[in-house]
C-alpha cells in the first residue's frame, strides 16, 4: 500500500494485535495468512478488520474518538478531503444510531445487527450482481454457432454500424482515382511528357486531387448547414457524427497530395526542364519563354511563389492542429510555449484565408495552360468557398443578435466555471446540441465549443467550463475577479448574479450545433458514459428526459379528467368533449430507460450536478432513469482501505437517503466501472432493444466501449450502438 502507508500501519498493527504478534517484521506465511484476511470480502470479515482497527485496546468497545480517527484515516488514504473535515459528524452518526443508551461506546454485535437489518451493505453495494442468469438466457445459442456463422454475424453488425461511412470513403477515393488517372493521361499524351516524363503526369494528377480536397475539405466544418441537414432524410444515408474525422482525413489527403504535386516539381520536373537540350525545349517555349528559365526563375514566378507560400501556410496551420501541439503535450521553453495550446490551433488555422488566395492566383498563372476555361481550380472552389463564407458571415450577423444576460455565476471545485445566461428567443436546441461561446473581455476573436447543459425546456442557457487551457483559464480568472465571497447561509463557492455590485463580463453565443447526442431519443435504452467534464451533454439529456416523463403524466392526468363517466345515468358526452380528446396526439416516450455513469477522480467534481441529480432521483418515480457515479481516488470495493467509507456510505443512506461521497440521492461507486459487466446488464434486462451508448472523454476508454459493443451485438439479442462525442 505504498499510497497509504498510514493506513497499511494500522492495519498491519490491527493483525498483529489479532494474532498476538508484537514485532516490527513478519515472516511469508504470516503474510500470507494476513493477506488473506485483508482481501475476504466476506460481510463479516471487512466487518471484524474495520472494528479492530478501531478498537486498538482490544477490550471489545469503540469509542466515539475511536471512530473519528479511523474515518479520517480512511478518508486520507482515499483522497476524500471533505469526509476528513466531517469525520466528526459522521462518528456521531455512528454513535447516534448504534448508542441509544449512550454508555459511550459501541460494540460489534450492534454494528452488524443495524447493517443486517437495514439491509442495506449487501444490496447497496452491488448494483450489477444479478445479471448472470438473465444474461445466460440472452445469449442463449452462443455456443451452437458455428465459426462462419460467427464471422457472418460480426461482419454483418459491422457493415450495419460502419455502411454510412464506409461507402462516402469509397466514394471520395473513387473520384480522386478518377481525377488522378484522368489528368495523368491527358498529360501523357502532350509534348511536355518527351521532357519530363511521368513526373509531370503525377504532379498534374496530385493537383487535380488536389483542388477537389482543397475545396471539399470546408464542407465538414461548415457547421449550420449540417445541423441542418441533420433534421433532413439525408441524415439516413451520410455520417454527420465523422464531419471532424471526415476532415481531418482530406488534410491527411492533402499532405500526400501536396508531397507529390510540390516535391515532383521542385526535385524533378524543374530540373528535368532545365537540363533539356534546345531542341526538347524548343515547343515548350510558348509556356516557359523563348530563353530556357533557370532554377530560380521558375521558383520566383507568381506560380512559384504562391506556391512556397502555401505550402509554408500549411506546414504552420497542420504542425500545431497536430495533438501534440494542440493539447500543449509538447512542452517549449518561453516565449515558444505560446505555438502550443488552442490559441495556436485556433489562430493558424485562419492561415487558410491566405492558402485560398494563393490558390486561386497560382490556379489562374499555370505554365502549361493558356485557356482561361480549362483553368479549373475557381471551378472546384466557387460553391465550397461561397458555403463557407456565407456560414460565417450568418455567424457573425447572428452572434451579434444574441444578446444574453448572465443571471448566475458559479466557480465550483476542480476549477469549474458554470455560467447561466437569459435565452434568446430565437435559440431553439435539442439536449446534446452545443454552442460557441465568446467572450470579449478574454479575446475578441476566438470562439470557443461547450455543451448546452440546461434542457430545451428551461427558460434559461447554462454552459460547464473546465479549464483546461489558455483560454478557459483566462475565462476563470475574468469571472473570479467578478464574483463575490459566500455569505451566511450559501455554500462555500464563488459565485455572482445580477446582484452583484461588480459588472459582469459580457458573453456572445453562437449556435446551437448537432452532435451526435442530439440523436438520443430514437433509442429504445441509454447508457449514457461521460468522464470528468464529459458529463455536460448528458445532463441536458437527463433533464430533457425527466421533464418529457413529467409532461407526459400531466398529459395523462388532464385526459383522464377530460373523459366524464359514461353509461346508465351518466353525464353524457357532447361531439365537442369527444373531438377534443381525440385530436390531440399523445406524447410518445420511446427510450424506455436510461443508464448515465459519470466517472470522476475529485470529490469536489459531484457538486457540478448535484442539484440536477437531486432532482431526477426525486422527481424519476417510475426508475426509468439509473445513475452511477464512480470516484477513481477512491480503492476499488474490497481492498481494506475503502471497507470503512462502503459500510459509512451504506449507513448514511439508510439513515439519510444521501451519498456521504456525492452529497446527493445517487450512489457512488469506488475506482472504475467494469464496462463488460455494466453491457452485460443492459443487454439481459433489455433484450432485441436497440441501444445507444453515447460517450465524451478520454480517447482511450472510446475505444473499449466501442470494441465491446462490436463484441456484444455478435453474442446478444440487443443491438448497440456506439456514439463518441468531437469538438
Amino acid at each position: 500500500m505504498t499510497e497509504s502507508k498510514e493506513f497499511a500501519m494500522e492495519l498491519f498493527d490491527t493483525l498483529s494485535r489479532r494474532r498476538q504478534m508484537q514485532v516490527d517484521k513478519i515472516n511469508k506465511e504470516e503474510l500470507r495468512e494476513i493477506w488473506q484476511q485483508i482481501t475476504d470480502n466476506s460481510f463479516d470479515s471487512r466487518l471484524q478488520i474495520f472494528f479492530d482497527m478501531v478498537d486498538k485496546n482490544a477490550d471489545g468497545h469503540i469509542t466515539e474518538a475511536e471512530v473519528k480517527e479511523i474515518i479520517m484515516l480512511s478518508a486520507s488514504a482515499n483522497k476524500l478531503s471533505r469526509l476528513k473535515e466531517q469525520a466528526e459528524e459522521y462518528a456521531a452518526l455512528i454513535m447516534e444510531e448504534l448508542d441509544p443508551e449512550q454508555l459511550g461506546y459501541i460494540e460489534l454485535w450492534q454494528l452488524e445487527t443495524l447493517l443486517l437489518q437495514k439491509d442495506t451493505y449487501v444490496n447497496y453495494s452491488q448494483a450489477l450482481s444479478y445479471t448472470s442468469q438473465a444474461l445466460s438466457q440472452n445469449l442463449a445459442g452462443l455456443r451452437k454457432r458455428s465459426p462462419i456463422r460467427k464471422i457472418s454475424t460480426k461482419l454483418s453488425y459491422y457493415l450495419e454500424d460502419n455502411w454510412k461511412r464506409l461507402w462516402v470513403l469509397a466514394l471520395w477515393i473513387g473520384i480522386m482515382a478518377g481525377l488522378f488517372i484522368w489528368k495523368f493521361i491527358q498529360y501523357r499524351h502532350r509534348y511536355v511528357f518527351n521532357v519530363m516524363g511521368y513526373c509531370v503526369t503525377t504532379a498534374k494528377g496530385a493537383a487535380e486531387t488536389l483542388k477537389l480536397n482543397m475545396a471539399i475539405i470546408l464542407l465538414p466544418v461548415c457547421r449550420n448547414t449540417i445541423t441542418w441537414l441533420r433534421n433532413t432524410r439525408a441524415a439516413r444515408a451520410l455520417p454527420f457524427d465523422d464531419n471532424i474525422n471526415f476532415h481531418k482525413t482530406i488534410a491527411a489527403a492533402i499532405v500526400v497530395g501536396v508531397i507529390l504535386h510540390g516535391g515532383l516539381h521542385l526535385v524533378c520536373d524543374f530540373p528535368r526542364l532545365i537540363g533539356s537540350s534546345e531542341e526538347k525545349y524548343a515547343p515548350l517555349g510558348k509556356y516557359f519563354g523563348e530563353t530556357k528559365p533557370t532554377y530560380l526563375t521558375l521558383v520566383k514566378g507568381v506560380e512559384g511563389i504562391t506556391g512556397v507560400i502555401m505550402l509554408v501556410c500549411m506546414i504552420i496551420a497542420f504542425t500545431l492542429a497536430t495533438r501534440w501541439f494542440r493539447r500543449s503535450l509538447v512542452k517549449l521553453p518561453k516565449p515558444f510555449d505560446k505555438l502550443t495550446g488552442f490559441n495556436a490551433f485556433w489562430y493558424s488555422h485562419h492561415l487558410f484565408i491566405i492558402v485560398y488566395i494563393s490558390l486561386v492566383i497560382h490556379g489562374e498563372w499555370l505554365y502549361l495552360i493558356r485557356i482561361w476555361y480549362k483553368r479549373t481550380t475557381w471551378m472546384y472552389l466557387a460553391v465550397p468557398v461561397c458555403l463557407y463564407v456565407g456560414e460565417r458571415t450568418l455567424r457573425f450577423f447572428r452572434s451579434g443578435s444574441y444578446s444574453v444576460r448572465l443571471l448566475k455565476v458559479a466557480i465550483y471545485p476542480g476549477n469549474v466555471l458554470t455560467l447561466q445566461m437569459s435565452k434568446p428567443p430565437t435559440f431553439r436546441y435539442k439536449s446534446g446540441q452545443y454552442m460557441f461561446v465568446q467572450c470579449p473581455a478574454v479575446s475578441p476573436f476566438e470562439w470557443h465549443p461547450f455543451s448546452i447543459t440546461s434542457a430545451p425546456g428551461d427558460d434559461y442557457l447554462s454552459i460547464h467550463v473546465r479549464q483546461l487551457g489558455d483560454w478557459t483559464r483566462e475565462l476563470k480568472r475574468v469571472f473570479s475577479a467578478a464574483c463575490e465571497p459566500p455569505v451566511g447561509g450559501k455554500s462555500g463557492l464563488l459565485r455572482a448574479d445580477e446582484t452583484t455590485k461588480k459588472a459582469l463580463p459580457k458573453l456572445l453565443i453562437d449556435g446551437p450545433y448537432g452532435s451526435p447526442a442530439q440523436d438520443y431519443s430514437k433509442y429504445d435504452v441509454l447508457l449514457l458514459v461521460g468522464l470528468g467534464i464529459g458529463a455536460t451533454p448528458f445532463i441536458s439529456i437527463l433533464k430533457d428526459l425527466i421533464n418529457s416523463i413529467i409532461k407526459m403524466e400531466e398529459e395523462e392526468e388532464a385526459s383522464g379528467d377530460l373523459y366524464p363517466p359514461i353509461g346508465r345515468n351518466k353525464a353524457h358526452v357532447d361531439l365537442d368533449t369527444l373531438m377534443r380528446i381525440t385530436s390531440k396526439p399523445k406524447r410518445v416516450l420511446k427510450t424506455t430507460n436510461a443508464y448515465f455513469y459519470w466517472v470522476t477522480r475529485e470529490q469536489g467534481s459531484f457538486d457540478w450536478f448535484k442539484g440536477v441529480m437531486n432532482e431526477i432521483a426525486e422527481l424519476d418515480q417510475r426508475n426509468i432513469i439509473e445513475m452511477h457515479n464512480y470516484l477513481t481516488s477512491v480503492y476499488e470495493e474490497g481492498d481494506a482501505r475503502s471497507a470503512l467509507i462502503t459500510m459509512l456510505q451504506a449507513l448514511n443512506h439508510a439513515k439519510n437517503g444521501v451519498d456521504i461521497v456525492s452529497g446527493t440521492k445517487v450512489r457512488t461507486h469506488f475506482a472504475r466501472p467494469n464496462f463488460k459487466k455494466v453491457l452485460s446488464k443492459i443487454a439481459s434486462k433489455h433484450p432485441y432493444a436497440k441501444i445507444g451508448v453515447f460517450y465524451c472523454g478520454a480517447p482511450v476508454l472510446a475505444q473499449e466501449l466501442s470494441d465491446l459493443c462490436h463484441d456484444f451485438n455478435g453474442r446478444c439479442t440487443s443491438k448497440f450502438e456506439f456514439h463518441k462525442e468531437h469538438f
